[in-house]
């Protein structure tokens, strides 16, 4: 086991990354994440509920996003330097505050504000897949990171048919609600179960930030699969944003109906342990190849919907999100095998470059659709994954076979 920390579980004792273990961190990881979607499908419904123009509705999802962002840069260094347990608790706590805030606006600013919020105290989860990447041995780690990735993906799918389906027969406010309920069963299981981990790296908290820019300066691999990613999630974030807005006004769907779309579109988070296995045995160049070429080509079924009707909104969907996923777990492996020392900053610059790249994807939903439709949508969220492509093929590529052999 390659470790650099004392790990030490709730009780006295040696941790064992045991089945059971992986997936409450599974599920954990879900239900934290699912913070950042709940709003996704059901900005037409908040929007005029609390006087916000449809134009700027997309900037509740945007501002998650943002949050989240900063948290991933803020907070989850920290995971290198104080008690992860301790530092997961605290952050949840705050969730659930915000979330019981949002509940009960009435002010689009004072929405936007607690979104920001929102996103801020949901990086919980990313403090604790690198604290499952310690825990876990050299030569399953993929696997590993893979199948709670799984968890975490499907908080992110699962989190739009279940807000979509709560809203329409409770109202909106109820999905925040009930959220807040879930975020309190959460922190009380991460309290009780997770192990305890201390880490040994002595340093301020100014020098720990300052020591990000020394990472990306110096690992070109977080640099190239970071702006993969962030490319791939832009992409994913717009799709997931406005699909809501074209289903309701071109397709006439109830929440109900759009809730059952993405959950078909759940799917794609299967790529993730396949991701993580490929990754293992020593596919990762090969296997970002195929995940960013069928991410450049998830739009195409779309780009001709008129023909093919909300099955090819399904269709993309679909392989969209398996490229998405496929790609993260990737990325997630390389940067994990770079410094073990340094794993919860890699994953903070990973996951907030993510994050970023999402941001402006959800911020561009609205008005792309308001001056465009679906066809200036889809077109522009085409040319996020086709970028990252021909940077992985012109030097991304090549770096990474020198670097893997």
């Amino acid at each position: 086991m390659s470790t650099d920390a004392s790990i030490t579980a709730a009780s006295p004792g040696p941790v064992k990354l045991t089945r059971g273990l992986i997936a409450l961190f599974a599920f954990c990881c879900g239900a934290i994440v699912a913070n950042l979607y709940y709003a996704q499908p059901i900005t037409e419904l908040i929007a005029p509920d609390i006087h916000m123009s449809g134009g700027t509705a997309s900037l509740i999802v945007s501002l998650t996003q943002i949050g989240y962002a900063l948290g991933l840069f803020f907070l989850v260094p920290l995971g290198d330097l104080l008690e992860n347990r301790k530092l997961m608790i605290a952050t949840a706590l705050v969730s659930i505050v915000s979330l019981a805030a949002a509940a009960f606006a009435h002010q689009p600013d004072g929405l936007l504000a607690i979104s920001l919020l929102i996103g801020f105290s949901s990086v919980a989860v990313q403090i604790l897949i690198p604290l499952a990447a310690h825990l876990a041995p050299d030569e399953s780690r993929g696997k590993v990171v893979g199948t709670i990735m799984s968890g975490l993906l499907l908080g992110i799918l699962l989190a739009r048919p279940i807000s979509s389906v709560v809203a329409g027969h409770f109202g909106w406010r109820a999905v925040f609600a009930a959220a807040a309920v879930l975020m309190a069963i959460v922190t009380s299981v991460l309290a009780l179960t997770i192990p305890r981990r201390q880490p040994d790296h002595q340093a301020t908290y100014f020098q720990l930030i300052a020591s990000l820019g020394h990472l990306i300066r110096t690992m070109p691999v977080l640099r190239h699969r970071s702006l993969y990613q962030a490319l791939m999630f832009a992409s994913f974030s717009l799709f997931w944003t406005a699909i809501p807005i074209e289903l309701t006004r071109q397709f006439g769907l109830s929440q109900t109906a759009i809730g059952i779309f993405a959950l078909v579109g759940a799917i794609g988070a299967t790529s993730a342990p396949v991701a993580g296995r490929l990754a293992d045995a020593g596919h990762t160049v090969r296997a970002t190849l195929i995940a960013l070429v069928v991410g450049a080509l998830a739009y195409t079924p779309a780009l001709i919907h008129p023909a093919w009707g909300v099955v090819g909104l399904v269709a993309t969907g679909i392989v969209l999100d398996f490229a998405v996923q496929m790609n993260m777990v990737l990325g997630q492996r390389e940067i994990y095998a770079l410094h073990a020392a340094s794993r919860n900053r890699l994953n903070a610059l990973y996951m907030t470059s993510i994050f970023v790249g999402g941001a402006f994807g959800s911020a561009l939903a609205s008005p792309l659709y308001e001056h465009g439709g679906w066809t200036l949508v889809a077109g522009v969220a085409t040319a996020f994954p086709l970028v990252a492509l021909i940077h992985y093929l012109a030097i991304g590529r090549p770096h990474a076979a020198r670097h893997s052999a």
